[in-house]
């Protein structure tokens, strides 16, 4: 039966077409016998032969114009139906057509209006009831045989999105879900069905819902929606402890022609912020990046590589990556000339910002008009260990490009900042804050623009706590969180990139600029929610430890310093802090003995006098 089954289905077309040939020729008969009132044709056997003959060519020949036999049947959609009936109804007008043309009293082949009508109705007819018998023996044949292996699906959202996804479904015999039923919250949609599905209820009803129809899977495919109601609606999914899984943006989806189901994914911290994303017109504020050769140092970390791809976007006459690490540096030029091929000039280099003699034959071989600052030690643990280290890259090779800047003439620096250098607790964050002061202090000094950008964490950079929650959960927990009081400002990527972008725009040198990220995010929310919407429940199926505050950690962020006060720009959500007054030779005087410290790893010395040039420096060792 096997062997039989395959043949069949691999000689599909011709059985079709037979099928189809026997539904013709049985039309042609029944239009005779209820035109005859008799199933005896008798004194109408030679033009019943005529005809017949004239039948299963035009026929053939139509359905072949059309190509129905190239279509799969199997999945079909509105469209295909209504093309294979448009297909039979102008096989009946070309046979009518040339039947009458020919036709005359003499040989009878003129057949008279009502065997033409009757023709046309049932062959149009047969046709389409056999292809949707197919198409429905079909989907009942495959709900059957995969009913036991697939996940039950629930759908949020009753719109394009979920129509979307339901097609494909249907279309994709490998996929791994089962749809049941839909929720929304459009009154008007409750019991109604979309492809065969029914919306069962609103949002609000998820986990009552879910429990009823023993649904396994959650699939959010709501796009145009705001990010408040798009986190109330996580927030009950979160309450089923089953998995949920999102659509990005179905629209955008469909105009790149990818298939929808192949971009379902996990969700995302980014979906649970609660804000809207901060977005800053980039062309606008980026019309310093046209033309220009921008150097970024760093551009193979995860704020420096986004840096590349959105200056790409501005027209730079030239853009150079500098990266101490070069897999990554080299991911990010790989990156840019698959995307941009020749039309960026692209220039790659491996080297440290501690190299100051490797920096002047770069500057001196590149008329370097704009600098990105982003290289930094920055893991804050690590650099209570090794302090020297955070000194001698983060400072010293700050310093080394901000004093080749002047040198060279170079127009703008937009140096990268962080909260952590608002009173600093921990040796990263001090050496980040003498990074600010380089900056405001040669900008008083130099014809060249000096700013710095300060943000809080960034969502999926690395080493941050995110992607570490994410991979404690597919290991099976425990998720380690350091405090349960501990709070954090977060802000996406392309929202810290856009910051920067901004900022270089808006500087007129010696700012420190600040975006107002919203309200802080508690760390042990985002971790329940990611095991809840993991499909697994907090302290049962996933532990959450909590293991005390990290060596110079802070219990929360600060953006601004209390003297700095706050001050506002011409862009939404982007303030600047006022420069600090310091005593700059006495400044000038401590960086010297700060590298002898350095040079001779003497991290004693070095904290000491850390806590002598940041006066808000509050070392808490977190032992």
């Amino acid at each position: 039966m096997n062997f039989l089954y395959k043949k069949l289905k691999k000689h599909r077309r011709i059985i079709l077409f037979l099928c189809d040939f026997c539904l013709w020729n049985v039309s042609y008969y029944i239009s005779f016998v209820i035109n005859k009132e008799s199933f005896v044709l008798k004194g109408w056997e030679e033009p019943f032969m005529w005809g017949l003959l004239f039948v299963n060519i035009i026929f053939t020949i139509v359905f072949l114009c059309f190509k129905l036999y190239n279509k799969m049947w199997r999945y079909a959609d509105i469209e295909d139906f209504f093309y294979s009936g448009i297909a039979a109804l102008t096989a009946n007008l070309v046979f009518m057509s040339f039947t009458m043309i020919i036709g005359n009293e003499e040989n009878r082949i003129n057949y008279g209006a009502r065997i033409y009508i009757i023709m046309a109705l049932m062959s149009t007819f047969l046709t389409l009831m056999f292809r949707l018998v197919y198409r429905l023996n079909k989907i009942l044949e495959r709900r059957s045989g995969e009913r036991k292996d697939k996940r039950r699906l629930m759908i949020v959202g009753g719109g394009e999105g979920a129509a979307t996804v339901l097609s494909e479904l249907a279309k994709s015999p490998e996929n791994e879900y089962i749809p049941i039923c839909i929720t929304d919250d459009d009154p008007e949609k409750i019991g109604r069905r979309i492809a065969g599905v029914k919306v069962e209820g609103t949002t609000y009803e998820i986990p009552e819902i879910c429990e009823r129809e023993d649904i396994e899977v959650i699939l959010f495919t709501i796009s145009q929606i705001n990010t408040a109601d798009k986190k109330r609606i996580l927030d009950i999914c979160a309450k089923t402890h089953l998995e949920v899984k999102i659509i990005p943006n179905v629209y955008g989806l469909l105009t790149e022609g990818v298939p929808v189901t192949s971009k379902i994914r996990q969700v995302e911290v980014e979906d649970l912020l609660g804000r809207e994303p901060v977005v800053f017109d980039t062309e606008k504020y980026g019309a310093y990046i046209n033309d220009k050769t921008v150097l970024v140092t760093g551009g193979g970390g995860s704020i420096g590589s986004e840096l590349c791809r959105q200056i790409a976007r501005l027209s730079p006459k030239k853009l150079i990556i500098l990266d101490i690490y070069e897999n990554n540096a080299y991911e990010i030029q790989q990156e840019l000339i698959r995307t941009h091929h020749s039309k960026l000039n692209l220039d790659t280099q491996i080297a440290s910002i501690r190299d100051k003699k490797k920096l002047e034959y770069l500057f001196k071989n590149n008329d370097i008009d704009v600098i990105f600052h982003a290289a930094a030690h920055k893991h804050v643990p690590l650099m209570e260990t090794t302090p020297e280290e955070a000194v001698k890259n983060n400072v010293f090779g700050t310093l080394n490009l901000v004093c080749l800047a002047d040198k060279y003439n170079v127009q703008q620096f937009v140096q990268i900042s962080t909260d952590k250098a608002v009173n600093p607790t921990n040796i990263m964050g001090a050496t980040k804050r003498i990074c600010e002061m380089i900056v405001q202090t040669m900008d008083k000094q130099s014809k060249t623009k000096f700013v710095a950008v300060r943000f809080g964490n960034v969502l999926g950079s690395n080493g941050s706590v995110i992607p570490l929650f994410k991979e404690q959960i597919q290991e099976g927990g425990p998720v380690t969180v350091t405090h349960p009081d501990i709070i954090r400002y977060f802000m996406t990527i392309p929202e810290a990139v856009s910051l920067v972008l901004t900022a270089g725009g808006l500087a007129k040198g010696g700012e420190i600029f600040i975006l107002d990220m919203g309200e802080p995010v508690k760390i042990l929310t985002l971790a329940e929610n990611l095991i809840r919407l993991s499909g697994f429940k907090p302290y049962e199926d996933i532990d959450i430890e909590f293991t005390g505050l990290r060596p110079g950690e802070k219990l929360y962020e600060e953006l601004l310093l209390n003297e700095e006060g706050m001050k506002k720009t011409n862009s939404k959500k982007i303030y600047i802090g006022k420069p600090i007054e310091m005593d700059v030779d006495l400044f000038k005087k401590n960086l010297v003995k700060l590298k002898l410290l350095a040079g001779r790893n003497d991290k004693d010395g070095i904290e000491a006098l850390i806590s002598k040039i940041v006066p808000t420096f509050n070392h808490q060792k977190n032992a």
